[in-house]
């Protein structure tokens, strides 16, 4: 399946404007694209105890999740921020990534001003500790 990047940032960017962040002011959007060619929408919702706050691709990988769509089904995801350069999925959303997608799935990462880059799953999280690091047998 051919996956337009240009867009899935399209679509990060209106979930952007969704963003809950009272606190930091840095609106985060994302994207995700799922087998069946349907996006599911993400946005960065903060919570004044930090902790319980949720970044934009979590909220679409949960959305898509409590949706009904299975992990490893999804084709692409893209993350969108007001950013010098590109944005790039913190380390959480990197592990939650390496759980619920495939290591070859394309990530699109972009800032408001146009700019964007592709990776992968796999590539931003080398080594990554996934279900095959907890089997003991």
């Amino acid at each position: 399946m051919h996956v337009d990047g240009s867009k899935l940032l399209e679509q990060a960017t209106f979930a952007r404007l969704q963003a809950y962040a009272p606190y930091s002011k840095f609106q985060v959007g994302a994207a995700l694209l799922d087998s069946q060619g349907n996006i599911h929408l993400g946005c960065n919702v903060e919570n004044a105890a930090y902790g319980p706050t949720n970044c934009a691709e979590r909220t679409a990988l949960f959305r898509a999740i409590a949706d009904g769509h299975q992990p490893g089904s999804f084709q692409a995801i893209a993350v969108i921020g007001d950013t010098d350069t590109p944005i790039t999925p913190c380390g959480v959303c990197r592990q939650v990534l390496v759980e619920l997608c495939g290591r070859e799935m394309p990530v699109f990462m972009g800032n408001i001003k146009g700019d964007w880059t592709q990776t992968t799953v796999g590539d931003l999280l080398p080594g990554a500790f996934d279900s095959r690091s907890l089997d003991h047998s």
